[in-house]
């Protein structure tokens, strides 16, 4: 399976996350990507490829103008206005303010397009999204080429960016970009599965009215985490896309058993509505002893999970998403693909 993944990601590294009341390092740090490019050496998985350059145009497809050129320019501003430490919102428009108006000041723009400030921005932060879409993008390209998989080691992750909003550490949608590549280059239906353990509120969010991409989720129940206002399993798309969103919330102290029945249900449904090409939004965070999740995988069942996914033979883009426990976070993932591979 051929890897990409680009040194830039170390360019996007906050010094504070809000947590608990506290700012503490962020759960999501460059070392993450260490962990599973060691694993991946141990595990003698060395086709590691850099990203060819970004395609803006691929993006634009997806993205609002204004949300792209203010994370272009987002730092400048920032710092031009004064401002000394790094980018974290501390306004946002809420119930009964004007959702359609941007501020010109930075502060009110930084609020207008974040939806969870837990998540900074820094010098580098445009330059790292970019490298990570990049990487998401030349999967996509190998697959759509003929190549069964891809993985695309993605740091900053992508699903929970909106067409015009970041947060939960992400900033562009890397698996959504790399399913429209899919449909431009031929593919007529095309699925998400996303196994992260929170849900994918943006990837729901920019494909809810459509019926060529369909979107399944496996997550923590919205009542009980992050992204809280997304993810309820009546949520099953609007129009055109009706039917083609599958949302699977789980409780706390959910285990293998309950989690991969609902993966077994997910692949069930994938297949039958007949799509050609996949893109698996790979969270490891389900795993036990994540910091911030509630589920209870054990490390062997990425392995299986990865098995179940893999007999489905789809052309398949895997993005790198969450997965915070960080000592286990390699392993956790390389034995989701060595599972895919060998399926």
């Amino acid at each position: 399976m051929r890897i990409f993944y680009s040194e830039d990601h170390r360019l996007h590294f906050p010094q504070a996350e809000l947590s608990g009341g506290e700012f503490v390092t962020p759960f999501e740090r460059p070392s993450r990507v260490e962990y599973v490019l060691n694993r991946l050496k141990e595990r003698h998985l060395t086709d590691l490829h850099v990203p060819d350059a970004v395609d803006m145009a691929a993006i634009g497809a997806l993205l609002d103008p204004g949300y792209l050129t203010f994370l272009q320019t987002a730092w400048e501003d920032w710092k031009a206005a004064g401002m000394a430490g790094e980018i974290i919102a501390a306004n946002v428009p809420a119930r009964g303010m004007h959702m359609d108006r941007i501020p010109n000041n930075i502060d009110g723009k930084v609020g207008y397009y974040c939806h969870a400030s837990e998540t900074a921005m820094t010098r580098g932060t445009w330059t790292a999204a970019l490298s990570s879409v990049a990487s998401a993008q030349s999967a996509q390209r190998h697959v759509a080429a003929g190549a069964d998989s891809a993985f695309a080691l993605c740091r900053p992750p992508g699903h929970h960016a909106t067409a015009d909003q970041y947060g939960g550490y992400c900033f562009i949608n890397n698996a959504a970009v790399a399913a429209q590549m899919f449909r431009t280059s031929g593919a007529s239906r095309v699925a998400i599965l996303d196994i992260d353990f929170h849900h994918g509120n943006g990837t729901q969010s920019l494909f809810y009215g459509r019926d060529d991409i369909m979107f399944a989720s496996l997550h923590g129940a919205p009542q009980d985490a992050y992204p809280y206002y997304l993810g309820y399993a009546d949520e099953t798309g609007v129009g055109a896309g009706e039917g083609t969103n599958l949302n699977y919330p789980m409780p706390p102290g959910t285990g293998y058993d309950v989690w991969s029945t609902a993966l077994d249900d997910a692949i069930a449904k994938i297949k039958a509505w007949g799509a050609d090409a996949l893109v698996l939004s790979l969270g490891v965070d389900a795993y036990k002893e994540d910091p911030i999740s509630f589920f209870k995988l054990e490390s062997d069942d990425f392995t299986d999970a990865g098995r179940r996914i893999g007999r489905m033979k789809l052309p398949t883009v895997i993005c790198m998403e969450g997965g915070y426990a960080i000592e286990a976070v390699g392993i956790n993932t390389v034995n989701v693909l060595e599972g895919f591979k060998d399926a």
